[in-house]
């Protein structure tokens, strides 16, 4: 998937959670993503061989 498709794929989805879900759900499904990137990323860079 290129950065672009993947990119359209992620507002497609977005707009679809907005359309569909009401306001309540939206923002814990926001939260909820928003924990998810962070850890992610936390535990990306922790497990990352040490650069020296």
């Amino acid at each position: 998937m290129s950065p672009f498709e993947l990119t359209t794929f992620v507002t497609v989805l977005a707009n679809t959670i907005a359309a569909e879900c009401p306001a309540d759900d939206q923002a814990l499904l926001a939260a909820l993503f928003t924990q998810l990137g962070d850890t992610l990323a936390t535990l990306s860079i922790l497990s990352a061989p040490a650069q020296d």
